[in-house]
């Protein structure tokens, strides 16, 4: 069985640069990374940040991020918040809803970090 890795609560942004590039990624810097790809590594996960991404202000409601995958609240709001520790997405209550917000610079940070140095 594979070793589950340490849930993150930090949200800070990565820090380092592109694998490959001349300086060697830290065990720090690598666990960071494993974290955040350990968070988007789920299908449905990939799907609620797919969808909040094509929504305006990259937001989406509870209410409409269940009915788009098809699951129930509870499994949903799981998902988010493996999100949320992750540092991929905020969360905004407004009244009796709460909306799930993508954070840019998280998604951008993966994608430089995993940008083969040329």
């Amino acid at each position: 069985m594979p070793k589950s890795l340490p849930l993150l609560i930090d949200a800070s942004p990565l820090c380092c640069t592109p694998l490959g590039s001349s300086d060697p990624l830290s065990e720090a810097d690598a666990l960071d990374l494993a974290l955040r790809l350990k968070a988007l590594a789920d299908p449905v996960r990939l799907r609620l940040v797919a969808f909040m991404l094509d929504q305006p202000g990259t937001e989406a409601c509870t209410c409409d991020l269940a009915p788009y995958v098809g699951l129930s609240d509870p499994t949903v709001s799981h998902h988010l918040k493996r999100l949320e520790a992750a540092g991929i997405v905020t969360k905004e209550r407004r009244g009796m809803n709460v909306f799930y917000r993508v954070v840019p610079e998280a998604i951008d940070a993966i994608a430089r970090v995993l940008t083969v140095a040329s």
